[in-house]
């Protein structure tokens, strides 16, 4: 299949080698800022010089610690320094100056400024998100002597290069999908996040991992998932996407998810594609009820209400915690989410989370399982995913596809649907009309585990809620009268 996925993503490809190679393992570097490196430094071959591009990530992608270093080369020596980094824009409302910061480095808008040229060449790209990544060059205006009151010194923008130096077409992906089997196409998406198809046992493996991706390509999907321990979940949530939020264990509060009164800022949800709450069972809330409230608020319609404050957002959110063999759920007879922390102990908060990954069906990470050989770029790939958010086309589609039963539950039935459409996305992007895709193939990869995950979570609303008891799914189907009627 390599050459087939050659042939038509050309340079979207690169040559990933994690079972053999500890070269980017030592480096600490996430997959999307990884593959960036190889689709500059690897030749045709997949070969890249090792030196190269360690003195590459030396001088240009610094760690946090170098931060105050690299401040004095700027401030003290009058030097212009490059680094690849994540930039967020300010635009002052009183004084018309746009300014930035770096987050990853606690540099503040404060300290900063955009001079109107640089914001010229390169404002395009700098809006293109709240935050966004790019190469900067750096430099330094000192403060004017001459003004009353005195101008202060302030880091300056000189330049900016997008991190992604080639425009997304949907279109071209979309057709791409055509030229490969659906068994294909699987390889595809595992290779994409550094995973070796051959090294999983069964298409059950391999479709369960990539259930966690749905959250990456459909808007507002919010899921639970518990495995064993060393399945890989804080490595895709938080090191594949540039996108995503991966919050692993600590405290959480309202002000650093929804919105932070005392600074006017919005939080963690109004920025990222989805928010992880990994190792949960670890994590603590500054104010329970606070957060339970503000939580079933927005994971039902998007919206959050702090103070006066009214927001909206589109992250999905996960939550992510390890479990044992003694309580994993193979019938929907044990209480798995007795284990979660007390925010979540209400029935009314879980409904509104759409599905249940069963972890326990994915194998444990081990080297079989590590990518080695050609794959599909991850920062490309998640960047197409990132894209497929915002279309519309394929949930227009499944609501014609799916049949709902009278006095269907509603809650219910946009869960199953919701799902259903981010499956439509990430493993038949090629679909634009319902019949482009088969009935049975609908059924199989995307209503049938749609409904399996929701079904979960109705059977564990039943163990924590007598009122959920004895209420099944609403049993949803494709419709079949739709291909007949479109045969005639």
């Amino acid at each position: 299949m390599t050459d087939k996925l050659k042939t038509y993503f050309d340079d979207m490809v690169v040559y990933k080698d994690l079972r053999t190679s500890n070269f980017f393992s030592a480096l600490s570097l996430p997959s999307f800022m990884r593959d960036w490196l190889l689709r500059r430094f690897e030749d045709e071959s997949g070969h890249f010089d090792n030196d190269e591009l360690t003195e590459f990530v030396r001088r240009s992608i610094p760690r946090k610690s170098d931060w105050i270093a690299i401040k004095s080369r700027i401030v003290k020596d009058n030097e212009r320094v490059k680094i690849l980094a994540k930039i967020s824009i300010e635009v002052d409302v009183r004084s018309g100056e746009v300014s930035f910061s770096l987050p990853d480095f606690g540099l503040t808008a404060k300290e900063t400024i955009i001079e109107d040229f640089v914001w010229e060449q390169a404002k395009d790209d700098l809006v293109s998100g709240r935050e966004v990544w790019g190469m900067l060059e750096l430099g330094y205006r000192p403060p004017d002597d001459e003004m009353t009151p005195r101008q202060p010194g302030k880091i300056r923008l000189v330049s900016f290069k997008n991190f992604r130096p080639y425009s997304i077409n949907l279109d071209f992906y979309k057709g791409v999908r055509n030229q490969f089997t659906t068994d294909e196409w699987i390889d595809v998406l595992l290779g994409a996040i550094d995973y070796n198809p051959r090294g999983y046992r069964s298409e059950e493996e391999k479709l369960t991992m990539l259930t966690r991706l749905l959250p990456f390509c459909e808007k507002r999907l919010n899921l639970i998932e518990l495995a064993p321990k060393g399945t890989g979940k804080s490595y895709l949530f938080g090191r594949v996407s540039r996108y995503g939020w991966l919050s692993s264990g600590g405290v959480m509060s309202r002000a650093k998810m929804f919105y932070d009164i005392s600074r006017h800022t919005e939080g963690l949800v109004a920025g990222h594609d989805f928010i992880t709450l990994d190792e949960v069972q670890t994590i603590s809330f500054t104010d329970v009820d606070e957060m339970r409230a503000a939580l079933k608020g927005y994971l039902e319609s998007g919206v959050f209400t702090v103070g006066s404050y009214e927001g909206t957002a589109s992250a999905g959110m996960i939550l992510c915690g390890n479990i044992s063999k003694g309580v994993m759920d193979q019938d929907g007879t044990t209480d798995m989410f007795q284990e979660l922390p007390s925010v979540f102990h209400e029935s009314a908060l879980i409904e509104r989370f759409h599905g249940f990954i069963k972890g326990w069906d994915i194998p444990r990470m081990n080297d079989d399982l590590k990518i080695s050989g050609w794959a599909l770029n991850s920062e490309y790939f998640c960047s197409i995913l990132h894209e497929l958010r915002s279309d519309a086309s394929y949930r227009a589609i499944v609501d014609k596809l799916v049949l709902v039963p009278d006095a269907a539950d509603t809650r219910d039935t946009e869960a199953i649907k919701r799902i259903t459409t981010a499956y439509l996305k990430l493993l038949f992007p090629n679909v634009k009309r319902p019949e482009d895709i088969s009935p049975r193939d609908f059924s199989r990869y995307c209503l049938r585990r749609a409904s399996k995950m929701r079904a979960t979570i109705r059977m564990q609303l039943g163990l924590m809620d007598v009122e959920y008891r004895g209420k099944d799914i609403p049993d949803l189907k494709a419709d079949s009268s739709y291909y007949e009627k479109r045969s005639l």
